[in-house]
């Protein structure tokens, strides 16, 4: 019986570990300036295999947890970019800035890649 109870605690734990190990936290800047911005960025984010995603209007931080067997940190800077935002590795393109509210237009950096 106490065999089959360690066995059963070493089991719970192994794979507590591989479910917590596929997902990674990360933080990067997003361009937007208002609560608009905001509810766009964070629900362009509410997709399958991202698990929490926030982004404050006042830093333009937006922090992430995903699950890198589902998806890839790059696949999320291209998302937020097709809805017309910013980030570090992904620039939207001038139709999908331009198709933001005129609220929302924020100072463009042309090194963006």
């Amino acid at each position: 019986m106490k065999i089959i109870k360690a066995t059963l605690v070493i089991f719970f734990f192994c794979s507590f570990s591989v479910v917590y190990g596929q997902n990674k936290k990360t933080s990067f800047l997003v361009n937007g300036k208002c609560e608009m911005c905001e509810e766009r960025i964070e629900k362009a984010l509410d997709i399958k295999g991202v698990n929490f995603a926030s982004w404050n209007v006042e830093t333009k931080m937006c922090n992430v947890t995903f699950n890198q067997k589902k998806i890839t940190e790059k696949e999320i800077h291209k998302i937020l970019a097709e809805v017309g935002h910013d980030t570090p590795l992904c620039k939207a393109s001038d139709e999908a800035y331009n198709g933001l509210h005129r609220c929302c237009h924020y100072t463009r950096v042309d090194s963006l890649k």
